[in-house]
This record gives C-alpha cells, sequence and structure tokens, in this order.
C-alpha cells in the first residue's frame, strides 16, 4: 500500500498532470487533500491501473478527499511558456481551486515553480508512492482523458478517443495527411524530420 503522508502534523496536498508528453490538447493536473486516516489499497500511480480502475476510482478519490480540484492549462499557454512551466502552472491552478489550504504540497518529479508561500517537496515518482499524488494522477489522467474523447468527436482523423493526443503513428500520419487542428501544440515536435520532407 502507498504511504498515507509524508508528513503527519502538516495537511497535505498531493499534486500530479498528465499530457505533458501529448502532441495536442492541454495539460491537466489535480491536487488532492485525504485525512490522515485514509488508506485506499487499491490507489497506485494512474499508468499502472487499467482504464477500467481509473474511472473506478476516481468517485472514491472525490467522495473520500478532503478537497481536491483540476487545473488547465491548454495548447496556447503551452505554446507561449513551454511545456514545463504549463505543467507548473496546471497544478498552480488546481491548489488554487482546493476549498481547504494545504500546509505542504508533494509534487510529483523533481521539479517544481514555488506556489504561494506553501512549502513543497518533490518526490519522484511520487504517484507510486504517496496516496495524495497517487489520488491526482488518476483525476488529472481520467479528467484529461474525458476532454480528449469529446474533442475526437469534432477532429475524427486524429484518433485522440485512443491515443488521447499521445504521438501515435496513427497520430502523426493524420497529422501528415489532414494538417494540425487548433488543438495541436506548434511548439512540439508534431512530425519526425523523415516525415517533414514528404510535406
Amino acid at each position: 500500500m502507498l504511504k498515507p503522508f509524508f508528513d503527519k502534523n502538516l495537511l497535505e496536498a498531493g499534486c500530479d498532470e498528465a499530457g505533458r508528453g501529448c502532441l495536442a490538447g492541454p495539460v491537466f493536473a489535480a491536487a488532492v487533500i485525504f485525512n490522515k486516516k485514509y488508506r485506499n489499497k487499491w490507489l497506485n500511480d494512474s499508468k499502472k491501473l487499467s482504464d477500467k480502475m481509473r474511472y473506478e476510482l476516481r468517485p472514491e478519490i472525490e467522495a473520500s478527499a478532503i478537497s481536491w480540484a483540476i487545473g488547465i492549462v491548454d495548447q496556447h499557454e503551452i505554446d507561449e511558456i513551454n511545456i514545463l512551466n504549463a505543467s507548473f502552472l496546471a497544478m498552480h491552478r488546481a491548489i488554487d481551486k482546493l476549498k481547504t489550504r494545504p500546509e505542504l504540497l508533494l509534487i510529483d518529479g523533481n521539479r517544481f515553480n514555488p506556489y504561494k508561500k506553501i512549502q513543497h517537496q518533490c518526490i519522484i515518482k511520487g504517484d507510486a508512492k504517496f496516496l495524495n499524488i497517487a489520488a491526482a494522477s488518476i483525476l488529472a489522467k481520467t479528467y484529461r482523458d474525458d476532454f480528449m474523447k469529446e474533442e475526437a468527436k469534432k477532429y475524427i482523423n486524429y484518433d485522440w478517443q485512443n491515443n488521447m493526443g499521445y504521438p501515435t503513428k496513427k497520430h502523426r500520419a493524420a497529422i501528415k495527411k489532414y494538417g494540425v487542428t487548433p488543438l495541436h501544440r506548434l511548439s512540439f515536435k508534431l512530425l519526425p524530420s523523415q516525415l517533414l520532407l514528404d510535406i
């Protein structure tokens, strides 16, 4: 089972993002605060769970959390400030929306832009170590997937309902054939150089 907290004396929010490596769509982040006594043996890094399990856990997380929130940074902002800063900003926006102010932020990864005057702790692979970060990873992933599945209905050629905007062969072949959409991140390398030669 994952750890329930990092510091037993502080109210903690776990934070994680989803969609950093995608070619299209926003980056989503989530922040989750649990009671110190909360336990859940099924919670884990969202990448280690099936799609079905992630969606089954989402209402459980939302019902059990003291507070939870989602933050979004769209593709235009990503192009302006780069994906790393956009990931941090999405987390900041999620923290902004929390109804309870945390005293410590547990951040998945090794870097973070400080948020106001709240102390933070960066934890590499934190979504596989702490319940609140794992919960944040599940919320960020499922809400972003919902967004991309909805957009896939408008942009039917890119297979977003399956790839969620990640750089699969089918996605890149569609970019080559049909061009970019308003959701594509223009600052990203959308096509490998060998494909660009053929355009």
